[in-house]
């Protein structure tokens, strides 16, 4: 749970199972998450050994793109899982709260 814990890793992970992703585009996709945030939950992810950060220098301005690595990529099942998991409780909660209301 170190590597993937807390609220944002694994939204961030989710994003990054189609392909590499630069900042701005994880920003679009993760709207809720600060700046702040996200610049942090991407260091950690990359100091574990989860994704990898390249740095394009041919053209300013600068461009970074993230994607996850081989270690990364053997999450992908637990990840699936975790998606799964969460479609089926969410759907779930639906069907509880619609028996509470009528």
């Amino acid at each position: 749970m170190r590597f993937i814990g807390g609220k944002w890793k694994a939204v961030i992970l989710f994003h990054l199972i189609d392909g590499r992703k630069r900042y701005n585009e994880l920003r679009k996709l993760i709207p809720t998450i600060t700046e702040r945030t996200l610049s942090l939950q991407l260091k950690q992810l990359e100091e574990d050994g989860i994704i990898d950060r390249q740095v394009f220098t041919e053209k300013p301005p600068l461009m970074v793109e993230y994607s996850l690595t081989d270690f990364g990529k053997t999450l992908l099942p637990v990840l699936n899982e975790i998606t799964k998991w969460g479609t089926e409780a969410s759907e779930n909660s639906k069907k509880i709260i619609k028996k509470k209301i009528s």
